[in-house]
């Protein structure tokens, strides 16, 4: 969490012994909800790609192909996991698989997507560069899994957006799921897990590594851990960059949006919308991210300013967030507060270019984890590089690295 001490939330650090003791502890936990958290609902082929599609589908997306090798099946999963307040619900995610090659114990990667808000476009659902990024560490040898998130995809209700623990639970759900599927369709998952993502899904892949890591079920541990352009700092680094310029204005007018109408869900922020939203954006903005309309059709019909959007009361209080917008802002920066074990390797992709999420949230985080004793390589883009530039050009690295069958 960027500039601000450790929380109850984080792993002790006093000593081998104590974290055993706290591994074991999560792993028991574990073995208690994992007999139904993950469970396996049903499993839909979304059909086969040649090494020669799989290729052109990465081009067209921007992304480097130079690893593809084998042609990938491709299938959506519906499972148990729970919703932010515990209770139970279901959620979709995309297992693809390579085909063509005689090894059957595949090491898997997560790859964790962006912001999204219209349901359609989840991985599971779309042919859009999630999908295609998936099926390329596919078809270098691997078992590529990209959860939708919880109200994405075919999961029902509103997505919680940048809620990291919902997130990462649900994707922890996920890669249970495609463990169970995984022998259904002639593989099997190796125990290493790789994590990826970006945007937001570099906060959720942060989570996630987190909750591995502390052993949150046995039968995974945490390998390579490469997120790109994460908001790991939203109190310190992305907010502030909302007002400084470091974010697009109109960026910052949908992250807002979405952010404030999510959270208000999760911890009461306001009354009414018009507590918070001028008119007549605050007759519209909660409908607008019910999970059914795109970014490109959200994007007409808010203000290109947050002056425009947010009261005078609002706009003052995003400026310098207290009460229970500042409990809900550092709720979520805390993915980062963390000691890793032994043998994880972290690399934090960034572009000084990025006006969507700043790269000062990458340092920052970098920073949270030097505190816990971890190192972790930052990699800066660029300066010519914008939020997806940065993600196109960290790709080869990350696809090269992950480990691959043998």
């Amino acid at each position: 969490m960027g500039g601000t001490g450790p929380t109850a939330d984080e792993e002790p650090t006093a000593g081998s012994g104590q974290r055993t003791a706290a591994l074991a502890t999560a792993a028991t936990a574990a073995s208690r909800t994992a007999k139904w958290r993950g469970k396996l609902l049903s499993l839909t082929s979304l059909g086969r790609q040649s090494r020669t599609e799989i290729v052109a589908q990465a081009q067209k997306a921007g992304l480097d192909a130079e690893t593809a090798r084998h042609g990938v099946a491709a299938y959506r999963l519906t499972y148990r996991t729970i919703a932010p307040d515990g209770r139970p619900t279901t959620a979709s995610g995309l297992l693809a698989l390579p085909f063509g090659t005689s090894h059957h114990h595949l090491p898997p990667v997560v790859h964790a997507h962006g912001t999204l808000a219209y349901r359609g476009y989840a991985p599971s659902v779309a042919e859009g560069p999630d999908r295609a990024v998936s099926v390329l560490y596919a078809s270098a040898g691997r078992a590529a899994i990209a959860p939708d998130y919880l109200g994405l995809g075919t999961s029902p209700g509103r997505h919680p957006f940048m809620d990291a623990r919902s997130a990462a639970s649900a994707s922890l759900d996920m890669l249970r799921a495609a463990h169970s599927a995984a022998p259904k369709l002639g593989a099997v998952l190796e125990r290493t897990v790789s994590i990826t993502g970006f945007s937001q899904g570099g906060q959720v892949g942060m989570e996630l590594g987190r909750e591995l890591d502390r052993g949150a079920d046995p039968r995974f541990r945490l390998g390579t851990l490469a997120p790109v352009g994460g908001p790991y700092d939203l109190d310190g680094s992305e907010l502030p960059g909302m007002f400084d310029g470091r974010v697009d204005p109109r960026s910052a007018v949908f992250y807002v949006s979405f952010f404030l109408t999510a959270q208000n869900r999760l911890h009461p922020l306001y009354n009414d919308p018009s507590e918070v939203f001028r008119a007549p954006y605050a007759d519209r903005v909660e409908d607008l991210f019910d999970g059914d309309h795109p970014a490109e059709d959200i994007a007409g019909k808010l203000p290109d300013r947050l002056e425009d959007l947010l009261t005078d009361t609002w706009y003052k209080k995003l400026r310098h967030p207290s009460g229970a917008l500042l409990q809900a802002l550092r709720t979520n920066d805390r993915t980062c507060a963390w000691q890793p074990g032994r043998g994880v390797r972290i690399t934090l992709y960034s572009a000084t270019g990025d006006r969507d999420v700043p790269i000062a949230n990458t340092r920052s985080c970098a920073r949270e984890l030097a505190r816990h004793g971890a190192r972790a390589t930052v990699v800066d883009q660029g300066a010519d590089a914008d939020h997806y530039t940065s993600f196109q050009r960290s790709e080869p690295s990350i696809a090269r690295s992950l480990p691959v069958s043998h």
